[in-house]
């Protein structure tokens, strides 16, 4: 058997704590599962904390977190577009999706007691915005988030579309837009409970027209369009927003700023991560599943090699 190094984390991590929140977790489950996991020799070494997360987001089902780390390490390992390339300093492509997307979690819990994500397109040129390093930036930080905060009862995503543009819409591919909902929605180990579009343009018609074909109707069903604010006081006091959307949460310079140095704080993380949670692909054995669903064929993955 191959002897692989363990995923590192980011955040200092207790497995008491873990367990103590969550009764339904239990210690032979997180064995069975490593066990599991070391039976596939194509996959990474995930931390306890990334087995925990598996269960709990698969709300304990041991088949579905199975299903969801094979999603979660191939798609990853096979879209180098979102997930290579993550040191925080290592090109100005990065540096300057940095500066054209935030996204960060809100101060506070959603009126039925979930964590919220918060995202904006802060620089409005089309010209320096760019699908996939946005995407990159954003997983980036959100990687951090969920290690950092371990289980929670589930997320909201509020997204503040009152910049996106037509312009901004044509530097979406379909290919990447797929790419990105398949992650989301069969790979991220997370409860995702809704997804809100605030400040709605009539072009966020023609994006959500480009991922409708790629979303379960489970997905599709969690988002909601807000033409204005008062539609999204159903779902979170107005307060928790940053000040330039009308909250007191603080300044979205400032929000970002931290945001920005935290990511760079983690440089050797994302390093390390790169190098340790990536499939060996000439080790699997069988096909896979999300290698045909992403991508039409199996032989379309780069360096895949399998008979």
């Amino acid at each position: 058997m191959v002897n692989k190094k363990m995923i590192p984390l980011p955040y200092p991590f207790s497995l008491e704590e873990e367990l103590k929140k969550n009764s339904e977790l239990k210690m032979s489950d997180i064995e069975m599962l490593r066990e599991w996991c070391d039976k596939q020799q194509h996959l990474p070494k995930p931390s306890n904390l990334h087995l925990i997360l598996f269960l709990h987001s698969n709300y304990y089902s041991m088949e579905a977190a199975k299903n969801t780390i094979e999603n979660f390490f191939t798609i990853r390992s096979h879209v180098p577009e979102f997930f290579d390339n993550r040191d925080p300093l290592g090109s100005k492509e990065l540096r300057q999706a940095f500066n054209v997307v935030f996204s960060s979690e809100l101060p506070g819990l959603s009126k039925h007691g979930y964590k919220i994500l918060f995202g904006r397109l802060m620089d409005t040129n089309p010209s320096h915005y760019s699908f996939e390093d946005s995407n990159k930036n954003i997983f980036m930080g959100c990687d951090l988030i969920g290690l950092k905060n371990g289980t929670c009862d589930g997320y909201i995503f509020i997204a503040d579309t009152s910049n996106v543009t037509l312009g901004h819409v044509g530097r979406i591919n379909p290919m990447g837009m797929k790419k990105l909902v398949m992650y989301v929605q069969e790979a991220i180990p997370v409860r995702i409970k809704g997804i809100h579009f605030i400040n709605t343009p009539s072009v966020m018609d023609v994006i959500l027209n480009m991922a409708k074909p790629f979303m379960k109707k489970e997905l599709w069903n969690m988002i909601h369009l807000h033409s204005s604010l008062k539609t999204l006081e159903e779902y979170i006091s107005l307060d928790l927003l940053p000040n330039e959307i009308g909250g007191k949460a603080g300044s979205l310079a400032e929000m970002q700023e931290a945001r920005i140095n935290e990511i760079d704080s983690k440089r050797e993380w994302f390093l390390e991560e790169m190098k340790y949670g990536k499939v060996d692909e000439s080790l699997r054995i069988g096909k896979s599943n999300i290698a045909n669903d992403l991508f039409g064929v199996e032989g379309t993955f780069k360096k895949l090699d399998i008979d």
